[in-house]
């Protein structure tokens, strides 16, 4: 079992392009927890009425608008988790059909698996979200043609490589991997005790996360060229905490032995 975190905030119509993708994965035992870090009652309705239309088990989890703390509800969405192996993605990224089945086939015992994107330009995420455009289930020469008229940053991204060997050859790599597209074991998840809540505002918190996993001896499994999700576009967040973040992420950084978060997930569970 494969429990999927799903990070939203008061984007409901973004978050159903995402969800219709995952209801409509070729494996399907896997379970979605919504993290929902703080919506709106007009955005909370219009997403419950979402999870009634999901053909795998569906959790919803919830926390009163605080500002931006994508780390503590993701904890809380994964101690309500009951899966061995967690994937995250954003609630504004698509996942093609087969998204599932190949993050399954990555899970390697010892890895973490950071996957990649595809980013839509402005005037493209708003057709999208305008149309209803199901973009999951659209084929290559589709984005082929997208990629043309520049609506899209790559092709490449949709690619799949047998890479073998060659997935592993930068196992102690922490940049570039994101909780847009992120698959990690829930055991290492806990023992380096998940997110650090101390990351409060935008930025860095799943760097962090990922350099713990590293000093704890979790190492990097490359993702691209086999996992892509279509990041939509959306206004840049406050980045106002970004230097401090980035200022706690360094200290992280170039002290190994710091792998245990201060303020984690297990005061959830």
């Amino acid at each position: 079992m494969l429990s999927v975190i799903v990070t939203t905030y008061n984007w409901s119509k973004a978050l159903a392009l995402c969800l219709y993708g995952l209801f409509d994965q070729d494996d399907v035992n896997f379970e979605i927890i919504i993290a929902d870090d703080g919506s709106d009652e007009f955005n909370v309705s219009q997403i419950n009425a979402i999870l009634t239309l999901s053909p795998v088990k569906v959790s919803y989890v919830y926390h009163q608008d605080d500002g931006f703390r994508a780390a503590s509800i993701r904890n809380k969405a994964v101690a309500q988790s009951s899966g061995k192996y967690l994937i995250f993605i954003d609630g504004d990224c698509v996942v093609r059909q087969d998204f599932i089945s190949r993050h399954r086939s990555l899970a390697e015992k010892g890895y973490f698996v950071p996957g990649n994107r595809v980013l839509l330009n402005k005037d493209f995420t708003e057709q999208v979200l305008k149309d209803n455009v199901f973009l999951h289930q659209k084929n290559l020469a589709y984005f082929f043609i997208r990629r043309l008229q520049n609506k899209i940053n790559r092709l490449s991204g949709f690619l799949y490589l047998p890479l073998g060997k060659l997935r592993l050859i930068n196992p102690h790599k922490w940049q570039r991997a994101m909780t847009c597209n992120l698959g990690v074991w829930r055991d290492d998840f806990l023992a380096v005790n998940g997110f650090d809540e101390f990351f409060e505002g935008w930025g860095y918190e799943d760097s962090d996360l990922v350099i713990r996993l590293i000093h704890y001896g979790v190492k990097r499994k490359e993702g691209r060229f086999a996992v892509p999700v279509l990041h939509l576009w959306h206004p840049q967040n406050d980045k106002s905490s970004k230097q401090i973040n980035y200022q706690k992420l360094t200290d992280r950084l170039n002290d190994k032995n710091f792998i245990v978060a201060e303020s984690g997930v297990s005061q959830y569970i």
